[in-house]
């Protein structure tokens, strides 16, 4: 029953594997970021509020969504490599890392440049930008530590620590607008009731999210081949897969 779990320990099997699915990943994020930009930028009407300035939120949600499920994403392999002492779980999340960085600084920019013409400031120490600015502090403190030690083990483990204790921050972010006074709209989206936004905006936006989340699955892909090889270099399977 765990046998395909046990699998993902091994080297070879992960490596194969993430080549395997990154023209997949490639290819659903190309359609479906294509498909969300052009129908969220072009027939998507305007809002009856901000106008065509709200389009932003085609790219500012979308990373701010994923800047969250890659923290998490990044913390979850951190555990089981701590638990289990699986290192592909530690190169998972190492090549987590970067990528969710990056996404965090997108949505810190784009909503800074929302910011301006809505609130007349590119920056307020509003308790969701707090919380995503500490959230980038984060992933960088996680990359920070892995090669602070001598012994890539000691690496691992150290961030892998941080970014578990991190995880607190995640469900402060998702819930500093209920829990504080904001300037940052509410949920619009995920709540319990049905979601408050036009379904001729709300598809391309799930559309640019499903597409941000298989983007992030194909540069995870790549990210994690080149974190394999890097940790297995020594090993004879990878002399190997170089002639082939």
């Amino acid at each position: 029953m765990w046998t395909w779990f046990y699998r993902l320990a091994s080297p070879p099997h992960v490596y194969r594997t993430a080549a395997l699915l990154t023209p997949w990943f490639m290819t659903a994020a190309a359609v479906a970021i294509g498909y969300g930009l052009i129908d969220g930028l072009v027939f998507a009407p305007p809002d009856y509020q901000q106008g065509d300035a709200y389009r932003i939120i085609y790219v500012h949600v979308p990373s701010a969504w994923m800047s969250l499920f890659c923290y998490t994403a990044m913390a979850t392999a951190g555990a089981i490599g701590l638990i289990w002492r699986i290192k592909m779980a530690h190169a998972v999340a190492a090549a987590t890392a970067p990528i969710g960085a990056s996404f965090t600084l997108l949505a810190l920019l784009t909503g800074s440049l929302w910011g301006k013409p809505m609130w007349g400031t590119y920056w307020a120490w509003d308790p969701r930008l707090t919380s995503e600015l500490i959230l980038l502090f984060l992933y960088i403190g996680v990359m920070s530590l892995r090669p602070a030690f001598e012994e890539p083990d000691r690496g691992d483990r150290a961030a892998a620590l941080l970014a578990v204790v991190g995880v607190v921050n995640v469900p402060i972010i998702h819930f500093s607008v209920v829990w504080w006074n904001s300037l940052h709209q509410g949920a619009t989206i995920v709540k319990l009731d049905k979601p408050s936004i036009e379904l001729s905006m709300l598809w391309p936006l799930l559309s640019m999210g499903f597409g941000f989340m298989c983007f992030y699955g194909a540069v995870l892909c790549i990210r994690l081949r080149g974190e394999v090889l890097n940790r297995e270099r020594r090993a004879g399977w990878v002399r190997e897969a170089m002639k082939s």
